[in-house]
């Protein structure tokens, strides 16, 4: 709530807010009544907010881009993945590391990267890169609201080829919607679309990492526990089931709006609860790479989209 009133007043990254007043409250992870709360909200509630974003999505959305406008899109994703996959291997990092750094780019940054950090094998380590990631790119996903829009004028991009690049390369949500309509409506409106066929990729790009790491995963867990583990996560199907009955109208308007508020409190809640468990301290463990490599993914995205805009007939 605190971080919502503060992003409510005065602007700012809600979820960057609340991963900060998480830290902060760092000591509360040792007490005993309060672990099995934080555990929680990290997991449960967590994969709760994900369901839910199924709720903003629509196949008519989808369909109205075009074939062009959706290729380049599902191409700057797929490259982005590869280029967090090979680039990270190259700076020493594993490779649920490089997947969860080039996935939370490609997709929708924070609710990107918490969703695949589901699927992906645990360790030690595991929670502190995430929270890295969430951190950084929520970070650039604010300074790219801010530099974006001013590139796309100075580079006189019209109204639908300004919404390609912002809503084809801005990481969060919020932030596409931010810098779209700090242009003019159309480009806002046509941002905001292109964002939503990425965050519609979400679904795909975490079935294809659960099947990739499923082995890795039964390594890492008890043989039982992970044997009870579906391929497909429940909350990916109410996802998907979600975006079916939205295409189908079965979603008014009203309930879209309250899902999303309810996805958004979810994914806020789960962000404090990640910070909760970790500290500054474990946080500067992890060292420049990370934010060496979404950076470079970052611009990689950018890059590509703004090539694809030009070499365009």
């Amino acid at each position: 709530m605190a971080a919502t009133l503060i992003s409510t007043l005065h602007g700012g990254p809600q979820f960057l807010y609340a991963l900060l007043f998480g830290v902060a409250f760092h000591h509360l992870s040792h007490d005993l009544k309060s672990q099995p709360g934080i555990e929680f909200c990290s997991r449960t509630v967590l994969r709760v907010g994900v369901a839910l974003l199924g709720a903003r999505i629509t196949a008519s959305q989808i369909v109205g881009l075009g074939w062009e406008t959706a290729a380049i899109v599902i191409a700057a994703v797929v490259t982005t993945l590869l280029c967090g996959v090979l680039l990270g291997r190259y700076m020493g990092m594993n490779r649920a590391q490089s997947v969860l750094s080039g996935g939370s780019v490609a997709i929708c940054g924070a609710s990107a990267a918490l969703a695949i950090s589901a699927v992906l094998p645990q360790n030690k380590d595991s929670e502190r890169f995430t929270l890295m990631v969430v951190v950084t790119v929520t970070v650039l996903s604010t300074v790219a609201m801010v530099i974006y829009p001013l590139l796309a004028k100075l580079l006189n991009l019209p109204p639908e080829l300004a919404g390609l690049f912002l809503g084809g390369t801005i990481h969060d949500v919020a932030q596409v919607v931010g810098a779209g309509y700090m242009l003019n409506p159309e480009t806002g409106d046509y941002a905001t679309i292109v964002k939503l066929f990425r965050v519609s990729m979400l679904a795909v790009v975490v079935i294809v990492i659960s099947s990739l790491f499923k082995k890795e995963r039964e390594l890492a867990q008890d043989g039982a526990v992970a044997a009870k583990q579906p391929l497909v996560p429940w909350f990916l199907w109410v996802f998907i089931v979600l975006v079916i009955v939205n295409s189908a109208g079965g979603v008014p308007l009203a309930l879209q709006t309250g899902l999303n508020d309810v996805s958004r409190a979810c994914l806020v809640v789960a962000i404090a609860a990640l910070g909760l468990k970790t500290s500054f301290r474990k946080l500067s463990k992890a060292g420049w790479r990370p934010f060496g490599l979404l950076l470079v993914e970052t611009l990689w995205m950018a890059g590509f989209v703004l090539m694809v805009i030009y070499l365009k007939p």
